[in-house]
């Protein structure tokens, strides 16, 4: 029997494996998740209960900004779940407190689950200590979308490939008396601002934990340079990057920085040719970076069934080979190749993406995540308002990460 809660997310899993021939109840495991009926999580979860496995799942279903307090007070009262999804930067906050279950010899052991299959980032993401707490679920990463019919107007051969050019870039295409913006991203006071900007102190040899570094600042002195310019607009501080690619779709941005999640809605939207390419570097030869994003699956440390509860974790690890196909999710995994869909701008797009999950880096991981990334926000909306300079932002921002770190 497959059970949906009815008020959110849902997981469920659970299995009792006899060691002798007496016959057992069904075990019953709880999942909690943000998948819909059109989203992996349910369905699978519904498959893994509906097998002869003697595990029965009971799904719920849960809000985005709920997961962190809704689950830590249920782990702290003893009601957590067995399972439960987590967006990848909290994972850490749970794993450094004790609510996750140390997964390491069970995956060690495991048939389905291959750490050496995942790209680095994801599998960072679920590690604590040297140890594994956790199965990515899924990601996503960004790159730069570029309208090539712009491009081909302004006599651009091809899309930036470093910062410098993408500014270049930027200035040629801007065309206010049409309404066109050079670039579009989020520069937003929330998470979405730090995925944006990490990867570009990244690849500048700076990082969550050395903000401040030059490369870092460089990379904020370019940012202020595209919003002083107009090179973008002026919203970029507020508004995320749904919107962000929707300027672009509509044709009012000749490029964005955005993610996979938006290619079927661009192809529904946007009425010119447009690719893909790689996040631009600060100069030729540097090291790549990109963000990533989604999921982890993870058991509760509180769990009373955790064999059956991984015995869920590998089923859907060994559907990973679907989560593009029937739900347009990337998996975290370098040894699943994504099929072609017939949609030759898709596909492209695909490969593009495919590649930059390379270099994609977990924001942290680190149990304080919450206020890292606030510190990084806060330096870059002071710096690009002008209320201070961009060195002075990071070296404000570093000084709150450093005493976060304990450093």
């Amino acid at each position: 029997m497959f059970k949906t809660t009815s008020l959110i997310v849902a997981l469920a899993s659970v299995s009792l494996l006899s060691l002798n021939a007496a016959a057992q109840e069904d075990v019953t495991i709880t999942i909690w998740s943000l998948d819909d009926e059109n989203q992996p999580a349910l369905n699978l979860a519904r498959e893994f209960s509906e097998m002869d496995n003697g595990i029965t799942v009971d799904y719920r279903q849960i809000q985005f900004d709920d997961v962190v307090s809704e689950s830590m007070r249920a782990f702290a009262t003893g009601q957590a779940p067995d399972i439960i999804a987590v967006d990848n930067p909290e994972h850490a906050l749970f794993a450094a407190r004790g609510a996750f279950l140390d997964i390491t010899d069970m995956v060690a052991n495991s048939q389905a689950i291959d750490p050496d299959n995942y790209f680095p980032g994801p599998l960072n993401s679920v590690s604590w200590n040297g140890k594994i707490f956790g199965v990515p679920k899924a990601t996503n990463t960004i790159a730069l979308y570029y309208n090539k019919d712009l491009f081909a107007a302004a006599g651009i051969d091809a899309p930036p490939q470093t910062w410098a050019e993408l500014v270049e870039d930027a200035r040629t295409l801007t065309d206010p008396a049409n309404n066109v913006y050079g670039l579009a991203f989020s520069a937003k006071a929330s998470e979405e601002g730090t995925f944006q900007f990490l990867p570009w102190a990244q690849m500048a040899g700076g990082g969550y934990d050395n903000i401040n570094a030059a490369g870092a600042v460089e990379a904020l002195e370019t940012w202020k340079v595209i919003l002083d310019e107009k090179l973008a607009s002026p919203d970029t501080l507020t508004r995320g990057q749904w919107d962000s690619t929707g300027t672009f779709n509509s044709g009012n941005a000749a490029m964005v920085i955005s993610g996979p999640w938006e290619l079927n809605r661009m192809l529904d939207e946007a009425k010119f040719d447009w690719g893909v390419a790689l996040l631009p570097v600060p100069e030729e030869g540097a090291p790549r970076s990109s963000a990533m994003g989604d999921f982890n699956w993870a058991i509760f440390s509180s769990s009373k069934h955790p064999d059956e509860a991984f015995q869920a974790l590998e089923y859907f690890a060994s559907q990973d080979d679907r989560l593009f196909p029937e739900f347009g999710q990337l998996p975290a995994r370098s040894d699943i190749a994504i099929p072609e869909t017939g949609i030759a701008l898709k596909d492209a797009a695909l490969k593009v993406f495919q590649e930059q999950l390379q270099y994609a880096q977990a924001r942290g991981p680190h149990p304080e995540w919450p206020k890292i990334s606030k510190a990084i926000q806060d330096a870059i909306q002071s710096a690009l308002t002008g209320q201070m300079s961009a060195k002075d932002a990071l070296d404000q921002a570093a000084s709150t990460i450093s005493g976060v770190l304990g450093s």
